[in-house]
């Protein structure tokens, strides 16, 4: 797997994949620093962050990484005397591991930002906000790279920001909608960073502060990752019946 993971990093090479490793969370603090300095750094750049600019950045990878193999209809991965859904799996373990590492890029500067301008988060908070934002963002991958797969590079950025958009709005609408996958990150920063997806601090006593749910939001975002991989790797493996 190790080897069908690098396989699939040495197809990025001439993309603009490893640009956006540094480039997204660069640009999110700066933007930050230059219009939210002071106390309200660490707050504005966590909000552009995970509202906004990784989830824009992430569908754009897992386009990329997904579009000269799509270009191809597959048939250079397909030919390899490999299971559909190993190959497929590597896809998403290599867009997991930008993930992680693009999210400790925007832990270490936000850390370091707060630091130079003022920590208005507390460094535990940050790390278990920038962990959770990791684990319930996961599901977005198989997702983004069949959205991609299926229907191109912007039809893909164009969907899941717009559904991005769409859990914004909704995020504490309650009811089944609190297991929809696009609202949960959402209400999970309102008890770990204290911030609403507005930007806004969330207000003392707020019901939104509870923590009692964070598990089960963690569990039923692992259940959509497990659930998107299962159906986009059956997906996948029609390909080779074609």
């Amino acid at each position: 797997m190790l080897t069908l993971i690098s396989a699939e990093r040495l197809k990025w090479r001439r993309t603009f994949i490893p640009q956006l490793l540094w480039v997204t969370p660069l640009f999110t603090l700066l933007l930050c620093g230059v219009l939210m300095g002071g106390r309200y750094f660490q707050t504005g750049a966590y909000n552009w962050w995970y509202t906004m600019l990784l989830p824009g950045a992430l569908t754009l990878v897992c386009a990329l990484a997904v579009q000269k193999d799509a270009k191809l209809q597959y048939r250079a991965l397909l030919a390899l005397p490999l299971r559909p859904q190993k190959l497929w799996s590597a896809k998403i373990a290599a867009v997991t591991g930008w993930l992680l590492a693009a999210s400790l890029l925007f832990f270490a500067g936000i850390s370091s930002g707060g630091w130079l301008f003022g920590a208005s988060i507390p460094l535990m908070n940050s790390a278990a906000g920038s962990l959770l934002i990791v684990i319930t963002f996961l599901w977005q991958i198989p997702l983004c790279l069949f959205l991609a797969a299926r229907f191109g590079l912007f039809t893909a950025v164009l969907i899941n920001m717009a559904l991005n958009i769409a859990g914004v709005v909704t995020f504490d609408t309650g009811g089944l909608w609190d297991f929809m996958p696009y609202t949960i990150t959402f209400r999970l920063m309102c008890p770990v960073l204290h911030i609403l997806p507005n930007g806004l601090p969330v207000p003392e006593g707020s019901p939104l502060r509870s923590t009692d749910t964070i598990l089960r939001d963690v569990l039923a975002s692992l259940v959509w990752f497990g659930s998107l991989f299962f159906l986009t790797a059956r997906r996948f493996r029609r390909q080779e019946a074609k």
